[in-house]
């Protein structure tokens, strides 16, 4: 299997599994993975949250780890990747609100690149106006921005183990969907692991 470089975007309180699983995950199976966060640099951390699912109305939200950034954000070059990953948590919220975030994402899916998107990731993915036509899923909460956004919402959500794609979009409702969402994008991106 031929090495990918993979980019993920982060920020403070970008939900702790779904950023640390699949970047853990990808290096793994091999692949390169920069993490970057606007305003931040290689060696900065970003502080992250678990997010819990305990009965209540909403996940409940508990202090994480830090986790260590390896990329200097502003020396991204979407030129210079394979695939982008966008977890989930209170991140996407606000750096949805970078412009160069959204131009990251726009360069990704104009060169139809794998894309990778769970829980609140897709808020980035429906900033940068990219779900239009697409099926797509995502944390409940974020139904509506995805329905606005003209997205076709896939509801996976009794579970929340399962994945969707669609062409080079590969989106999940949560953490406990890390091994379906990471099987179909690693099968997206052309990954092959052998037994």
């Amino acid at each position: 299997m031929a090495a990918k470089k993979i980019l993920m975007l982060v920020g403070d309180f970008v939900e702790d599994y779904e950023a640390m699983v699949p970047f853990q995950m990808l290096l793994m199976v091999g692949h390169d993975v920069h993490a970057a966060a606007p305003g931040k640099k290689a060696g900065d951390a970003v502080a992250t949250a678990v997010h819990d699912f305990e009965g209540h109305q909403t996940y409940s939200e508990k202090r994480g780890h830090n986790f260590m950034l390896n990329t200097d954000f502003d020396a991204v070059d979407p030129a210079d990747y394979d695939a982008l990953v966008l977890p989930g948590g209170r991140a996407p919220e606000y750096i949805r609100l970078d412009p160069k975030v959204i131009e990251i994402v726009q360069a990704f899916d104009a060169a139809k690149k794998p894309i990778a998107a769970v829980c609140h990731g897709p808020q980035i993915l429906t900033a940068a106006g990219v779900v239009e036509g697409k099926t797509c899923t995502a944390y409940p909460a974020v139904r509506p921005d995805i329905d606005r956004a003209g997205g076709k919402w896939a509801d996976t959500n009794e579970t929340f183990s399962n994945a969707v794609v669609d062409g080079n979009l590969v989106t999940a409702p949560a953490w406990p969907a890390h091994p379906e969402w990471m099987r179909k994008f690693l099968e997206v991106l052309g990954s092959k692991i052998e037994a």
